[in-house]
């Protein structure tokens, strides 16, 4: 019961947390896509390839180890908690110190040559990652998102006071990276102050050993999924260019700030806490279970809407020279609500489990069908990449009710019975907006006002249902007391 408290506890601090948070978000990726061109994004992503790349390494799959693991005792969590903080510490210094001197060969290899000096700057993210993740660990083990609501609250803030009056001085990338730094260090000396646990000078090669005979896999995991969400961009910047690189992954991080609101205050959550519930079968599935209904009750009609009024979401959030991105906003969108619920909530149910190579099996045999796909498409035309980069998701999905059946004993009829009146309700929405759009001249006011008319049927229709009310109601209690 002091878990299910904990867990109730959690979701709702993580949602006020990220709501608040992703609130501030778009407003800034608003007016940030309006005094910078896309090229200055498509700079950052490039070097955002590197980074992501390392903060693997440096990370070692430690923080996912500290979160699921069971510990025998106080003394042995602590050892662990130390082991993880300076190992992460002093790889991240290594890493940073080669990316100095292969900056040039680094640079050229994601086709930003030329920008070294940025990619050197943007590099020091890794020791401030590294000095704030551990004490995020401890955190996310307790359950205590509660105490994570302030930093994340101040830290949201830095894009507003920093990176807007620096896109407006520099015109350029150099706002986006300096920003960046700025919301790192702010978070670190905030948990610093307010983290009750804080890092001692000790260290132990056997705990170490035991981390990374676990860790192997996370990395593995890692890596996987770093190909499949930055192959696409590595290729495109090959065949298309820096200004599609921009156009591509912007209008792809505005929907994943727009989903982020949703799965960033869930996911983290589902993790911790499928994870306290690792040896109780029926616990655990019941959990799961709950977690992918609520979700799709948020995720769906997001998923329509952003299909259905892509032209409109892709001009108010980003302005006129980023139409090129509305048709990837459009398609991006609307799988990504089927992906999160029936592919990447799969993937915490596998970490939880401690089995990540289960995960690692899914993203490589999407791998295989991914880069095809984007190499083929991507020699076409940038409208005819953005249509088969959406389609080919269902591929994972597919690869991921296969291993949930055998592995989890979780069937595919059973998941997508938990979602179904989810997906009928948005149908239902779908038809109610094709309808509407076809007797009657789109425009951005009408579109707003019928966004808020489809939104009230789905509403309508969910809460006609008895089993989605009685959980909508108990949600919306548990947020409130």
């Amino acid at each position: 019961m002091d878990i299910k408290n904990r867990i109730v506890s959690a979701t709702k601090w993580s949602f006020v947390t990220e709501v608040l948070a992703k609130l501030i978000l778009p407003v800034t990726s608003m007016i940030l896509a309006r005094l910078l061109t896309p090229d200055a994004f498509g700079v950052v992503t490039s070097m955002a390839i590197i980074i992501s790349f390392a903060e693997i390494f440096m990370d070692a799959g430690f923080q996912k180890y500290l979160i699921q693991h069971e510990f025998s005792d106080k003394k042995e969590e602590q050892q662990c908690f130390n082991v993880a903080f300076w190992s992460n510490l002093i790889m991240s210094i290594a890493i940073w110190i080669l990316i100095l001197f292969f900056s040039k060969s680094l640079s050229k290899t994601v086709g930003s040559e030329g920008y070294e000096q940025a990619l050197i700057l943007a590099s020091l993210s890794l020791p401030i990652t590294a000095l704030s993740s551990i004490h995020l660990a401890y955190y996310k083990r307790a359950l205590n998102y509660k105490a994570l609501f302030k930093i994340r609250m101040i830290s949201s803030f830095v894009p507003l006071l920093v990176t807007i009056p620096l896109a407006l001085y520099y015109k350029n990338y150099w706002a986006l990276i300096i920003g960046t730094l700025a919301q790192g260090i702010i978070s670190v000396i905030m948990l610093r102050i307010m983290s009750e646990w804080k890092p001692s000078f000790s260290f132990s090669f056997i705990r170490l050993k035991e981390m990374l005979s676990f860790s192997v896999w996370s990395v593995f995991e890692a890596v996987s999924i770093w190909l499949t969400l930055y192959v696409d961009i590595f290729l495109i910047g090959i065949y298309l260019g820096q200004h599609y690189v921009g156009v591509y992954k912007t209008s792809g991080a505005l929907v994943g700030q727009i989903y982020a609101i949703i799965t960033s205050s869930m996911t983290p959550v589902l993790f911790s806490s499928l994870s306290r519930y690792q040896n109780d079968v029926d616990e655990f599935k019941k959990l799961f279970f709950v977690f992918q209904k609520i979700t799709a009750i948020f995720v769906f009609p997001v998923g329509v809407m952003l299909f259905c009024f892509q032209n409109s979401v892709t001009t108010i959030l980003l302005g006129a020279q980023w139409e090129e991105a509305a048709l990837f906003v459009g398609c991006w969108g609307l799988s990504s609500a089927f992906v999160i619920v029936l592919s990447h909530y799969c993937s915490e149910v596998y970490r939880s489990m401690g089995n990540p190579k289960l995960s690692v099996l899914a993203q490589w045999l999407h791998l295989i069908a991914l880069v095809p796909v984007v190499i083929y498409f991507a020699k076409d035309s940038f409208e005819t990449l953005c249509t088969a980069r959406a389609l080919v998701r269902i591929e994972l999905v597919a690869v991921h009710f296969v291993i949930m059946y055998y592995a989890v004993r979780i069937s595919p009829l059973s998941m997508l019975k938990n979602i179904s009146t989810s997906c009928v309700a948005a149908t239902v929405m779908a038809i109610f907006i094709y309808l509407v759009k076809a007797f009657v001249d789109s425009t951005i006011f009408l579109d707003v006002f019928l966004m808020f008319s489809a939104m009230s049927l789905y509403l309508g229709f969910m809460f006609s249902v008895r089993e989605n009310r009685e959980l909508l109601l108990m949600m919306k209690k548990n947020l409130v007391r």
